[in-house]
């Protein structure tokens, strides 16, 4: 009766013998083929989208996670002043065209005359000073036009690209002023990863290497990869305060150089699902 009992526990304990070298196997073989890091991201192109002119915001029209196109108005400053603007350079700048082709009229007529020696040089001179003040006139407040029209474009803040409104920090109402941010926005059309691996395993790594990519979001989807770019610093050489060992507090840290991988055949969906700043996994083979 107690051998059936000894043949379970040897059972049992060849079992859990066997998984555990299957286990260590499986490490040591990935040490060998792969060089891996947890301490990686999804990265997109982000951009901070800001007015370029000032004014009470007249409309709003995306809200947080909405995707959008090319060209879409996603805010509209109020464009009264800058239509009104341009209306009254318009208006003086039409009075200023008639007076410059009248003037120019009469300076090639003057001109025509002076080459035959008909009219005096004085004659000549007072023709040519006055078109070339009225041409520089002209040109200035054409310059003005072409100005005033642009800011009156620049009331529509549109999508450069087709992409993500990741942030809104802008109501219907608001005075916006130039440069200040209203909208966050990530494009569409990108994602890489960028990957910070230990100094210490920089040798195993080449651009052009097969990689494989887990995002902690996106549980049991594997995406293909390949390294694209090793930065030529480490990751503290352009932080706010960067190290200073010269202070004589010196304690030796294993630094990390970011590593940029491209995405090889995201789909669109792939591309929506993969959020700017997601945790990810990534493998990189060996050399």
């Amino acid at each position: 009766m107690t051998k059936p009992k000894n043949v379970n526990k040897k059972t049992i304990f060849i079992g859990v013998a066997v998984v555990a070298v299957l286990v260590a196997a499986y490490f040591v073989v990935e040490h060998m083929l792969y060089v891996t890091t947890d301490n990686a991201q999804v990265d997109a192109h982000v951009v901070m989208l800001a007015p370029k002119v000032g004014g009470y915001i007249r409309a709003v029209n995306v809200r947080e996670g909405d995707k959008v196109k090319k060209d879409q108005v996603l805010i509209e400053v109020d464009a009264r002043d800058y239509k009104n603007a341009a209306d009254e350079i318009r208006a003086q700048l039409d009075s200023i065209k008639a007076k410059k082709e009248e003037l120019e009229s009469n300076y090639k007529r003057i001109s025509s005359l002076y080459t035959k020696n008909v009219v005096s040089r004085q004659q000549y001179d007072t023709a040519n000073s006055a078109y070339a003040e009225i041409k520089a006139r002209f040109d200035g407040m054409s310059a003005q036009l072409a100005q005033a029209e642009l800011n009156l474009e620049n009331t529509e803040i549109k999508a450069p690209k087709d992409g993500f409104i990741a942030r809104r920090s802008v109501e219907v109402g608001q005075l916006a002023s130039p440069g200040v941010p209203l909208l966050g926005f990530v494009e569409g059309g990108e994602r890489w990863i960028t990957a910070n691996f230990k100094e210490t395993d920089l040798d195993d790594i080449r651009v052009g290497a097969k990689a494989s990519v887990a995002v902690d979001a996106l549980p049991g989807l594997s995406f293909k990869a390949e390294v694209e770019s090793i930065s030529a610093s480490t990751g503290a050489t352009f932080a706010l305060l960067p190290p200073d060992n010269a202070t004589g507090n010196f304690t030796k840290v294993v630094q990390r150089v970011p590593v940029r991988l491209k995405l090889l055949g995201l789909s669109e969906k792939d591309v929506d699902d993969l959020r700017a700043g997601l945790s990810a996994v990534v493998s990189v083979n060996r050399r």
